[in-house]
């Protein structure tokens, strides 16, 4: 039996994929989710968060970016009952749904947590959170103070961890860590410590840690109390907190130089292993000549890591985004770097310009001149006699001088009036050829213009026939009722012309001319 060809379209993995991110954020687009927080480990090494948020019946994952995250006001932990704002979206890689946190808050947040929290801040804006005045932790400490109850397994856990990895001297201050007057003798306690000096009987510790157990925010509370906190920002030796567990956060881990999540992790960043120094004392010069080819493997495996670490698509300008802001930042410190160095040397210009204003240096001028002044009498003498000494040389000198020049003088301009004489005579006899041979041009035009005028034909007997000032050369070009004139060698006679034209004579035939006498005519 054939199985029937379904009508429905294949699709691939990725459009089936982008179809129901689609549908998901068309469908719920910005929600508000009310939860637990799971699975917080902190930032990311890329700056992002991720966790999830649960409660009794699910769970979802969570992400929240490196520009939101620096602005949550609080610092999340596991456990915390949170409300996050954000879009639901999904994420193909792991064919799973996510929100993308763009704001979070805590949930149900009693009168304690809000002076916690109003504590925080105003001891931030005092600076104690600072993390430029947190000191090193030394490497190898040779006296150890621990503040913390005596009879708890605090101080076992921190004893037994130190003799375990780098056995050290251990001074105990006992103090109560909970309850009334606790925060007191802590207070006390770190306060006694940074007292002991170098003559007292006492070793002065080179690193304190402040340890106690888990419990909850009540319990916890002496390390909330400001007297404490300030009394470690006022310590001068390097100290480790170590109240509560991971997930326990007290303002003192704050103030600290270093947090430790555990009083036994305390223990473990105060001391480095004993045997794991003599051992890697010992593999040193092994380390060394292999130190290339581990370098290149570890890089390979890096590589082959952040090959596999390589986000989305959708993530794809977020990196971008931030290296923009980085060099944001950057160019306005430089930007202020270089206002303060023109501020600099426009102080500098202006120290210098002070001292070239007009009064001072109408001073410095009227100085030199008193100076000058002062000299001036004295010079004035000296002046005129060398100046006597140096003209009379010059005054014989010039005399000959000029007796030379004038003399020269004499003989050009002698000369000259010869030269002169000459270009006289040659542009007379010039002017007189060029005036007798123009005088002949001009006689030779008016005979040519004489011979060649009309009136020359008018005294052979010829007339000129002219009606109005029109030249008749034909007879039927003649207007009737429009008077003639005829002009003849010696004038003009006006005459009347009838109303029709006569009609043109017969032209005369040719004949030949009669020789005179009755002979052979002549050539011409």
């Amino acid at each position: 039996m054939v199985d029937a060809v379904s009508n429905t379209p294949e699709l691939s993995v990725s459009e089936l994929s982008g179809a129901l991110k689609r549908t998901v954020e068309d469908a719920f687009g910005h929600v508000r989710l009310r939860g637990e927080l799971s699975g917080y480990r902190g930032p990311h090494s890329s700056g992002h968060v991720y966790f999830s948020i649960k409660d009794a019946g699910a769970k979802i994952d969570a992400v929240i970016w490196k520009g939101v995250f620096s602005r949550i006001k609080f610092r999340p932990e596991d456990g915390l009952e949170v409300v996050a704002t954000g879009r639901i979206t999904t994420f193909p890689g792991k064919s799973s749904y996510q929100i993308v946190v763009e704001a979070m808050e805590p949930a149900g947040v009693g009168a304690l947590l809000a002076q916690l929290e109003e504590r925080r801040k105003r001891l931030a804006a005092e600076g104690l959170f600072d993390p430029a005045r947190k000191k090193r932790l030394p490497f190898l400490p040779e006296v150890i103070g621990i503040v913390t109850s005596p009879t708890g397994a605090v101080i076992r856990d921190i004893l037994h961890r130190l003799a375990d990895r780098f056995p050290r001297q251990v001074l105990l201050w006992p103090v109560r860590v909970q309850g009334e007057g606790s925060a007191e003798e802590v207070a006390a306690a770190i306060r006694g410590f940074d007292a002991i000096g170098a003559d007292d009987d006492l070793p002065r510790p080179d690193v304190l840690i402040v340890a106690r157990g888990g419990g909850s925010v009540e319990d916890l509370w002496s390390f909330n109390e400001e007297i404490v906190l300030r009394a470690v920002a006022e310590c001068s030796i390097p100290l480790i907190s170590a109240v509560g567990h991971e997930t326990d956060t007290t303002l003192i881990d704050y103030v600290s130089d270093m947090r430790a999540p555990t009083p036994t992790a305390a223990a473990e960043m105060a001391v480095p292993v004993r045997a794991e120094l003599l051992a890697d004392i010992r593999q040193r010069a092994a380390r060394l000549t292999s130190a290339s080819l581990r370098l290149a493997e570890r890089r390979r495996r890096d590589l082959a890591a952040l090959t596999r670490a390589l986000p989305p698509p959708e993530r794809a300008l977020e990196a971008p985004r931030q290296r923009l802001d980085r060099a944001a930042m950057r160019t306005q410190s430089l930007m202020r770097a270089r206002l303060d160095a023109q501020h600099r040397n426009l102080a500098t210009l202006a120290r210098k310009l002070g001292a070239q204003t007009p009064e001072a240096r109408l001073a410095r001028q009227r100085e030199k001149l008193n100076q000058l002044g002062a000299r001036l009498p004295l010079l004035k003498d000296l002046r005129l006699r060398l100046g006597r000494q140096a003209l009379q040389p010059l005054a014989h000198r010039l005399k000959r001088a000029m007796e030379g020049r004038v003399a020269l003088e004499k003989r050009d301009t002698q000369r000259r009036r010869g030269e002169v004489t000459g270009f006289e005579k040659r542009l007379r006899l010039a002017m007189e050829t060029r005036m007798k041979r123009h005088r002949q041009q001009w006689q030779g035009a008016a005979k040519l213009l004489d011979s060649l005028s009309y009136k020359r034909v008018l005294a052979r007997g010829y007339a000129v026939v002219r009606q109005g000032e029109e030249i008749i050369s034909k007879a039927a070009t003649l207007k009737p009722d429009v008077p003639v004139t005829i002009e003849f060698a010696d004038g003009r006679i006006p005459l009347a012309t009838s109303g029709e034209a006569p009609p043109p004579a017969p032209a005369p035939r040719p004949s030949k001319p009669k020789p005179p006498g009755g002979g052979q005519g002549s050539l011409f």
